[in-house]
């Protein structure tokens, strides 16, 4: 079950990095009709208008199991994720795309995951293997690479802004991991509606125009798919892999987008580019390659969270109470407060829902 978790968490990882990837070239394509902070309220009143609809349509949330659901406790950290991520790390971006090439811009979004693992590492106190730390330097120094075009403020000025949206990201992130349990829809929802908001009257002070409805819907399609599935995907990953690990994998997205920017205008593969591109190879490489092993204790522990019963979870149910099962045998899962008796044993393990402990 354990590498059924962690396959699961691989994938969905991927398939977040896949909808992202693909949204920073079309995000430059689209800057052509819209201003990039308005651009940045389009995405994410995409993902809010979209996940609210998808909400309504699924029925009342009194048919939904409410132990899903974000509480007042989580406020502190969806206020976090939503000013740094949905907001402050969106602007940037969106403004320094328009000072960068979509390629190199794709290229630097892999710092996101060296400042999410680095977050994680000394905040948060993950564990980061030696394949960890490597991985950083070398998608650092490809970072660098791309930056330093002949060091000049006029170059330095767009990846500085990509940079501090990674930033930005790095610190949503992590607080996410803190609500990572509650249902990925209506976070996705929350922020998308609030930053969306937020940003819309930014860009409305700033007297930016609304563009044509073709533009908009373009826009609002984009941002609920790469943004918001994207989110929703990232946020079930870091249930199964925490942040060091959900990021690493996460941190395939720019690669597929450089390959899209590459395709779309046409741009030269540089040398630079090139030596950039191998060097976040590499760093993602020793990131997806890092296996962790050790005996480690588990202590008592009263929480509730959608799981299956597996080797974390040996709790009884009531008669009448089983969780349901699939066609295949399988189980279902399900949601309820359940209790974790004192456990010590050792496995390969990510720092996942209960793999939080020191090191």
């Amino acid at each position: 079950m354990e590498h059924k978790n962690r396959f699961k968490g691989v994938f969905l990882a991927a398939a977040a990095a896949a909808l992202f990837g693909m949204s920073t070239p079309l995000a430059k394509l689209l800057e052509q009709e819209i201003a990039p902070v308005m651009l940045a309220s389009l995405f994410y009143l995409g993902t809010g208008i979209g996940f609210a609809l998808l909400s309504a349509l699924s029925g009342s949330r009194k048919k939904q199991s409410k132990t899903l659901f974000l509480s007042r406790a989580d406020l502190p950290a969806l206020t976090v994720v939503v000013t740094a991520g949905g907001i402050f790390a969106p602007v940037c971006l969106m403004i320094g795309l328009s000072y960068s090439s979509a390629s190199s811009a794709s290229l630097l979004l892999n710092l996101e995951a060296v400042l999410t693992a680095l977050i994680a590492w000394v905040y948060f106190h993950e564990n980061c293997d030696n394949k960890i730390i490597l991985g950083m330097f070398a998608i650092t120094a490809g970072g660098a690479v791309l930056s330093l075009d002949g060091a000049l403020p006029s170059n330095i000025l767009g990846p500085l802004l990509i940079t501090l949206a990674c930033l930005g990201w790095a610190i949503d992130n992590n607080f996410t991991r803190k609500i990572a349990a509650a249902d990925a829809k209506q976070i996705a929802m929350i922020k998308g509606l609030v930053a969306g908001l937020i940003n819309l009257a930014i860009a409305l002070a700033l007297g930016q125009k609304l563009p044509n409805s073709e533009a908009i819907s373009a826009a609002l399609l984009l941002g609920f798919v790469g943004y918001g599935l994207s989110l929703v995907f990232y946020v079930m990953a870091l249930r199964d892999l925490g942040n060091a690990r959900t990021s690493a994998y996460f941190a395939t997205a720019p690669f597929l987008g450089a390959i899209l920017s590459l395709l779309i205008f046409h741009e030269p593969i540089t040398a630079q580019l090139a030596l950039a591109a191998i060097l976040m190879g590499v760093g993602v490489y020793l990131h997806i390659s890092e296996q962790h092993e050790h005996i480690h204790n588990h202590e008592e522990l009263e929480h509730e969270h959608e799981h299956v019963h597996d080797l974390h979870h040996r709790h009884e149910h009531a008669s009448g109470d089983e969780p349901s099962q699939r066609k295949d045998g399988s189980e279902v899962p399900h949601t309820h407060k359940h209790q974790h008796e004192s456990l010590k044993h050792s496995h390969t393990h990510y720092p996942d829902l209960h793999h939080r402990h020191r090191h």
